[in-house]
């Protein structure tokens, strides 16, 4: 069962964080010099806003992804994508080849894709939010719903394939993979929040990710919490013990 009591002593250097997503302000989050080496701008979903989706398309300009933990994952039964391609590789050889790791770590997070069911393509502000903001809702429900009315809501809610795409977190978090995936979903889960955190790459005008440097400078000009992936971990591993 998933649960949501906050924590009784957050680390009081990912508190800013915590309480932004709380107030369901905006948060950047450096992965690793040694990983994708990205900045994330993450929000907690429940909280998505067309404001929001649209400051995530033009500051971040990355992909808009949602994150959710891997026991909500579970709960509803969801596929990896991988899992979607070795199912149809015996009837489509093409994609045979296609189910590789990553460059940068074990395993994707990647899952499918959705559209809310009372959206019309999906792609604008106002239907992204939407979208994003239901899966929120559900994992907020998630605690006091049995896996059989989750799973329901879900279907009810969504139709696949769509414009937002689902990211799972590792299970044990941190214990397999140490990606945006695993850290938005660990601050959610500090602050006693829903577990669903939705991501977005902060790009550079040079054609590449934006540089930890200025993703900083950002995040300081708008008053937006700046954190490290070490940091989140280490913080992590500390709650996570007490």
């Amino acid at each position: 069962m998933l649960s949501m009591a906050p924590p009784a002593r957050p680390a009081p250097e990912v508190a800013p964080a915590l309480e932004a997503l709380t107030l369901g302000e905006p948060v950047l989050v450096f992965d690793a010099p040694d990983r994708e080496g990205e900045t994330d701008l993450l929000f907690l979903s429940e909280s998505a806003t067309p404001e929001l989706v649209r400051l995530a398309r033009k500051d971040a300009g990355g992909l808009i992804c949602t994150a959710i933990s891997d026991e909500l994952r579970s709960r509803l039964a969801l596929p990896f994508f991988s899992d979607l391609l070795a199912l149809a590789r015996a009837e489509y050889p093409s994609v045979a080849g296609l189910a590789e790791k990553p460059r940068y770590d074990r395993r994707s997070a990647f899952g499918i894709t959705i559209n809310h069911r009372a959206t019309f393509t999906g792609v604008p502000d106002n239907d992204r939010s939407l979208t994003i903001r239901t899966v929120g809702a559900i994992a907020r429900a998630a605690p006091t719903l049995s896996d059989e009315a989750l799973q329901g809501r879900f279907r009810e809610a969504f139709v696949s394939p769509g414009h937002v795409q689902l990211l799972y977190a590792a299970p044990g978090l941190f214990l397999e993979r140490k990606g945006h995936t695993e850290l938005a979903i660990s601050l959610a889960r500090m602050a006693g929040l829903s577990e669903s955190v939705t991501v977005c790459e902060m790009l550079g005008d040079s054609g590449g990710a934006r540089a930890p440097a200025a993703a900083r400078a950002y995040a300081e000009e708008h008053g937006f919490p700046f954190l490290e992936g070490r940091t989140i971990v280490e913080a992590w591993k500390r709650w996570s013990s007490a």
